[in-house]
């Protein structure tokens, strides 16, 4: 009798505990996380290498800026000198002076715009848990082509590219030279198999381009094509050229 009388009391603790946990919001541990923010847009990675054809990259680089994007710079050594060399834009050393005068000079936001040098390792596009839209070399020297064909992560640069490719997010070359060897050949059909989109500075004519920042705009806008980015950069194929 006494132990049916502990049973009864034991089954009526246990039911009334159940209804009462019944009673409760069960939580888990999705509900102790912070709410996500809306999705914002991803950065485009911009490389800059010592190819001649510096007005292609700065070109990019503002088109993006406009357009709302923002951008991760990688500015190689070469691609200083060269930006010196070939248009009026003196850039200092540092990458946060770079930053700075980049961001006065584009009238960007101040957070829109981050550059990176070579050397800093612990930047946002060394890493694959860094999102990132997708990733632009422009303009690409057959050095840089090489590297990122062999998986070599000697720089930012390439480390970054190296992260693109592993991780399937699109990656754009802007090859700028010419002619191009069988190594040349080669590099660019091994990347090309690994997913990157091979995209040689070769302007076309059927718009009548007038200037040289014309025939800048043609590749750019084949890049912003690639970035599916809307623009108004010349007429496409088809549409009447303005007259001239």
């Amino acid at each position: 009798m006494e132990c049916r009388k502990q049973h009864e009391k034991l089954h009526f603790a246990l039911t009334h505990t159940n209804s009462r946990a019944k009673s409760r919001p069960q939580l888990s541990a999705l509900d102790h996380m912070p709410m996500p923010e809306p999705p914002a847009l991803r950065p485009i990675i911009l490389g800059m290498t010592g190819a001649s054809g510096a007005d292609y990259g700065l070109r990019l680089l503002q088109c993006l800026l406009t357009a709302g994007w923002p951008v991760q710079l990688l500015l190689s050594k070469a691609a200083q000198i060269v930006i010196h060399m070939e248009t009026d834009l003196h850039l200092p050393g540092r990458p946060r002076d770079i930053q700075r005068v980049l961001t006065e000079h584009y009238r960007c936001d101040p957070d829109q715009l981050r550059v990176y040098g070579q050397d800093e390792w612990t930047a946002p596009p060394a890493s694959g848990s860094a999102l990132a839209q997708a990733m632009v070399v422009c303009p690409c020297t057959t050095g840089a082509l090489a590297a990122i064909a062999n998986g070599n992560s000697d720089n930012l640069l390439e480390r970054a590219a190296d992260v693109s490719l592993k991780e399937g997010r699109k990656l754009i070359l802007a090859l700028r030279e010419t002619p191009l060897s069988v190594i040349h050949l080669e590099n660019m059909l091994r990347l090309a198999r690994a997913g990157a989109v091979i995209l040689p500075t070769n302007p076309g004519f059927y718009y009548r381009p007038t200037t040289a920042m014309e025939l800048v705009d043609f590749i750019v806008a084949r890049i912003l094509d690639q970035l599916d980015i809307s623009h108004m950069l010349l007429p496409r194929w088809g549409e009447s050229p303005e007259p001239r």
